[in-house]
């Protein structure tokens, strides 16, 4: 297992929001995860790299175990090194190009040489297909594209893990075509990716388990096919009749 989740725990005051999270992801397996707002998917996902502290449990990737009642400090960091974020409002810095977002992670926190970090940024850009723009600043930049960079800049990192946070729910609906034919290309690479989102044809055709979360805990998960065509729970075919009119089911 390249990510392994132990009863993680996580309340914000007197709301519950994850009950005790058990999931382990094997590398290069791509997994989605659905499931209403306020599921705790999104906290899930920052409890991974730890930008939000569990109450309890243990995270472990690629062989580093963190103890959340006992997190060290210089552990915690190393865990975040193995991940890489991609964010539904693209996180850019303003006052720097497309490249230089790109760059920044890999020449400023891993130290790699700038003329180093400069050629493999540029490759990334052409991956993404924006190798026109290595000098437009985000805001010369559609949502779709900035998005795109944010892709970049996440592989720049070469994490073990990608973590995606909803990344096309701020994007006109013409524009979230393009950021998952990125996000498909990302998945043939081999790359384990964690993708909150509501985008079903991503789920249904790229991602080896669809997961489905609601009130802080696992309903059900399985691979695409059983999830979408002979869901087990009755809460998960209520969502997806819900949200997916062509998989209604008799409920």
């Amino acid at each position: 297992m390249n990510v392994i989740l132990k009863n993680i725990q996580k309340s914000f005051g007197h709301n519950h929001v994850l009950k005790g999270i058990d999931l382990g992801v094997e590398n290069g397996e791509v997994v989605t995860i659905l499931g209403p707002s306020g599921s705790g998917k999104t906290t899930l996902l920052r409890c991974i790299n730890m930008l939000e502290y569990p109450d309890s449990g243990t995270i472990t990737i690629d062989g580093l175990t963190v103890d959340a009642t006992r997190p060290h400090k210089k552990n915690t960091l190393r865990l975040r090194q193995k991940t890489a974020m991609v964010f539904q409002l693209y996180n850019l810095f303003s006052h720097k190009t497309a490249l230089e977002n790109i760059t920044e992670g890999p020449i400023v926190v891993q130290k790699i040489p700038k003329k180093q970090a400069i050629e493999k940024g540029e490759q990334l850009l052409d991956l993404v297909g924006l190798s026109d723009k290595a000098s437009h600043y985000p805001h010369q930049l559609s949502g779709g594209q900035q998005q795109r960079v944010g892709i970049a800049r996440a592989l720049a990192l070469n994490p073990e893990v990608i973590l995606f946070d909803e990344p096309t729910s701020a994007l006109d609906p013409e524009l979230v075509g393009e950021v998952l034919v990125v996000m498909k290309k990302v998945a043939r690479e081999g790359i384990t990716m964690i993708v909150v989102t509501h985008e079903m044809s991503f789920a249904r055709d790229i991602a080896n388990r669809v997961i489905f979360m609601e009130n802080g805990v696992i309903v059900e998960q399985n691979s695409p096919g059983e999830i979408f065509t002979n869901a087990k729970e009755e809460r998960t075919r209520a969502f997806l009749k819900r949200i997916t009119p062509e998989y209604a089911y008799e409920i």
